[in-house]
């Protein structure tokens, strides 16, 4: 009769709970947008990442979708199925975060 020894490894885990924004380098935000060539890459919409898909929507990169309306300029429009820049990237779309 053999008896196993169960071994027991230990992982370190990060608290994000109880991160500070200071804790966030200034490098790994740039690294949040996602590139021009990645955007103008062949590679479907559900083959990128929502936060890369995201970034390449409001930088005016790929098309938006769906029947949403904005207030362009003093008129509404619905910006699906167009390339309109988001705020944070100098066009009209207002930043909701």
């Amino acid at each position: 009769m053999s008896h196993r020894m169960k071994t027991h490894t230990s992982v370190r885990q990060i608290n994000i709970d109880s991160m500070l924004l200071k804790d966030i380098s200034i490098d790994a935000l740039e690294e949040a947008k996602a590139s021009a060539k990645l955007c103008k890459s062949s590679r479907s919409n559900s083959s990128l990442g929502a936060s890369a898909l995201s970034s390449c929507k409001s930088q005016g990169y790929r098309r938006r979708e769906g029947k949403k309306s904005h207030k362009v300029g003093d008129t509404r429009k619905t910006v699906g199925g167009k390339k309109i820049k988001g705020k944070k990237y100098g066009g009209p779309l207002p930043d909701w975060s």
